[in-house]
């Protein structure tokens, strides 16, 4: 069945259509079309905690486009989730008001371990054997996310407020990071039996611009030369060499040094990239509801 979604992120905000069907008793979700719109929403909230009229207006003009789309793609259900640079807004409820009023479109205000909860649940993928637990590791634009999982269920979660538009706008302080470090040492002991997954956009370019041959796999080395050689390009060369959006090229290697910190600290060597990120849990969920309410879907 068509389903589809939309992630009001902090860099960007998405709409997702995909056919979504079981196999051999598992979940597929085979991505038809994917819409991406660079809002932006983090450079007002990190810098003035309100989201401007202008990008207001961005964005309603974004989710009326998105509505007209839906109509015509006729999808069995849609969910809207705001995450979180929406949460920090202080005018975050009056906005998604603003959108129920005038597109129609009823958005979900997700805290991070709702997010983290959603990315998790598409788990397309086997553990491999030696690894009793996953560590979903997403990174957004304003926060980063860290989910433990084991046979579905989350052992361990921890969310912290280093993103790559946060970055980029120098919004993350020390303490953050030494959080994040904490976090990780508390859990350490479980990491020689995890396999250590990475969701978002960012991670998924990194991966298929430096992995050696599959991009599903990314070594710690191959990240470093990726953050080394990104580095060594302006933004400019990152648009027009790498072939990277705009709103993509300024915070890639934020993205990527978030990702060394988090593997260097848990003496991690490999990451596992699966190519998905919130759009993709989304839609799972929203099919698994469809299934419960009506077997015969």
């Amino acid at each position: 069945m068509l389903l589809a979604a939309i992630d009001i992120g902090t860099n960007a905000v998405r709409l997702f259509f995909s056919h979504v069907y079981e196999k051999g008793g598992r979940v597929c979700v085979e991505k038809t079309s994917l819409l991406r719109v660079p809002v932006r929403l983090g450079k007002d909230v990190f810098l003035k905690r309100v989201i401007s009229p202008v990008k207001i207006e961005k964005l309603i003009k974004t989710m009326q486009a998105y509505k007209l789309l839906m109509e015509v793609n006729e999808p069995v259900a849609y969910r809207a989730c705001a995450t979180s640079a929406m949460r920090e807004a202080k005018n975050g409820q009056e906005v998604i008001r603003q959108i129920r009023s005038e597109t129609g479109i009823e958005v979900d205000m997700i805290n991070g371990m709702e997010e983290a909860a959603i990315i998790s649940s598409h788990q397309n993928f086997i553990i491999p054997g030696g690894c009793k637990f996953a560590l979903f590791v997403d990174v957004g634009g304003g926060s980063t996310d860290l989910s433990l999982m084991r046979d579905g269920e989350v052992a361990a979660f921890g969310t912290f407020k280093i993103g790559t538009v946060r970055l980029l706008y120098q919004k993350t302080s020390p303490a953050e990071w030494s959080k994040l470090e904490e976090w990780l040492l508390e859990h350490q002991t479980y990491f020689p039996e995890t396999l250590f997954v990475g969701t978002g956009g960012n991670i998924n370019k990194i991966a298929k611009l430096y992995s050696k041959s599959d991009t599903s796999h990314l070594s710690l080395t191959r990240l470093g030369h990726g953050l080394e050689d990104l580095e060594g390009f302006t933004v400019k060369e990152r648009i027009e060499k790498l072939g990277l959006r705009p709103d993509r090229a300024d915070v890639i290697t934020f993205a990527a040094r978030i990702y060394s910190f988090i593997m260097q600290k848990a003496g991690v060597s490999n990451l596992f990239v699966p190519g998905t990120g919130l759009s993709d849990g989304i839609v799972h969920n929203l099919y698994r509801e469809l299934k419960k309410n009506s077997p015969c879907v």
